[in-house]
């Protein structure tokens, strides 16, 4: 009876074990090593040192900052390839070959995306040629500070809604048919059909690319801005993890890159517990 009420535990032992050997022990010593020195005090407990420089440093300030503006860009986001996976669910002409050109770029490598998009955002590129032939004039799309991490955040957005589009996709499999046949019988225009059938029925589904988006912005954009700014220009462009790879790989600073994780860890668990929050409410809904 005895070995019967362990069994559960001892199943679930090797699982815990990994966790805690592969996954929290590596967080903790990072944690600690951040309240460490570099340098000549490497080694030695510095306290709040690191993260007092971190932030009082421009560049993690625009990090942050360049943080916020991916929040207040992610409905674009979100709302790009959900209106794609409308129009394909709703067989537009040509929805099978528009469905697979969508999906395409999501198996692009990021470094081929910039490189493709480096050419195509030069200043004497392709993008401001098209632009001329309408009378509006070139635009630094790559060396503008005001204008680069708009740039970088819409290739960002081209190379990965088409994985957000096959999540769309799915979540239109359980839409009910029968109310999108009562929109049209009732005369609903396309725009009220998405407001009134479409978006409610597609909550849980909306929900999870928010979290989903928001993350992969999050952590990996690292490849396109190493190819296309390099943090640059003036620093504009820099999110926490680009900031973390320059002090670590180049300024050989691993206390200072140890503390920046450790902040980016602290993003990614607010939104960790912001999609935990959503998907039980959705399921309270449920």
């Amino acid at each position: 009876m005895r070995s019967e009420r362990l069994a559960p535990y001892v199943l679930v032992a090797p699982a815990l074990l990994i966790i805690v050997a592969l996954r929290l022990w590596p967080l903790l010593l990072g944690v600690n090593f951040s309240f460490t020195g570099d340098g000549e005090r490497n080694g030695a407990m510095v306290g709040l040192d690191n993260y007092l420089e971190m932030f009082q440093d421009a560049t993690f300030q625009s990090a942050l900052r360049n943080v916020g503006l991916l929040v207040l860009l992610l409905p674009v986001a979100v709302a790009i390839p959900g209106l794609l996976a409308t129009f394909i669910y709703l067989r537009v002409p040509g929805h099978r070959f528009f469905r697979s050109v969508y999906f395409f770029p999501a198996v692009l490598s990021p470094v081929i995306v910039g490189a493709i998009f480096n050419l195509m955002l030069a200043f004497d590129g392709s993008l401001n040629t098209v632009l001329a032939v309408f009378g509006v004039g070139p635009v630094d799309w790559l060396g503008d500070p005001d204008v680069a991490m708009f740039a970088v955040v819409g290739v960002q957005i081209w190379a990965t809604f088409g994985m957000a589009l096959v999540v769309f996709l799915a979540g239109f499999a359980t839409l009910d048919s029968a109310l999108l046949d009562a929109a049209r019988m009732d005369g609903a225009s396309l725009p009220q059909t998405i407001w009134h059938v479409i978006i409610p029925g597609l909550t849980r589904t909306i929900q999870f690319v928010f979290v989903t988006t928001m993350i992969g912005m999050l952590t990996s954009m690292f490849g396109l801005l190493y190819v296309m700014t390099s943090g640059g220009p003036e620093g504009s462009t820099y999110l926490p993890e680009y900031y973390i790879w320059i002090q670590q790989g180049q300024m050989n600073r691993p206390a200072l890159a140890s503390a920046a994780s450790t902040v980016l860890f602290l993003i990614m668990l607010v939104v960790g517990l912001l999609q935990i929050s959503v998907l039980r409410r959705a399921g309270r809904e449920d």
